[in-house]
């Protein structure tokens, strides 16, 4: 699966990165600091996946993943820092397949990431 991350913390996207990296089911093919960039680099890369942050400078997560999610058969999965209900349900009005905490990558960003790819309908969302 092809994923493009955006986030606006280098040393997190890079973490991240190696991360994915040791899964061979994973390729990274791209990272954005911004919601435009994620926006752009979503139509040049056509990735099968966004990892989404959503507090990021300029275009926020949110409407990155509303645009993406309207333009494009790209899954968006938010991964943010943010666990507050009103959150959650604003990214899924935006067009989210899943969402899920920092705090919870280690035990579950993998298999998040292979269920919201294109052939499944994607983890729900809280």
């Amino acid at each position: 699966m092809r994923i493009l991350i955006a986030d606006d913390e280098p040393l997190f996207a890079e973490a991240l990165e190696l991360l994915l990296g040791a899964d061979e089911r994973i390729e990274v093919v791209g990272r954005a600091t911004n919601g435009a960039r994620a926006v752009e680099l979503t139509r040049e890369l056509e990735p099968d996946l966004v990892l989404m942050d959503l507090s990021m400078p300029g275009m926020d997560g949110f409407s990155a993943t509303e645009q993406i999610a309207r333009d494009s058969d790209v899954r968006v999965l938010v991964l943010t820092g943010s666990d507050d209900p009103a959150d959650v349900a604003k990214a899924r009005r935006a067009g989210a397949a899943g969402y899920i905490t920092k705090d919870q990558i280690a035990e579950t960003l993998v298999s998040a990431i292979l269920d919201a790819g294109p052939d499944e309908s994607g983890p729900e969302l809280p």
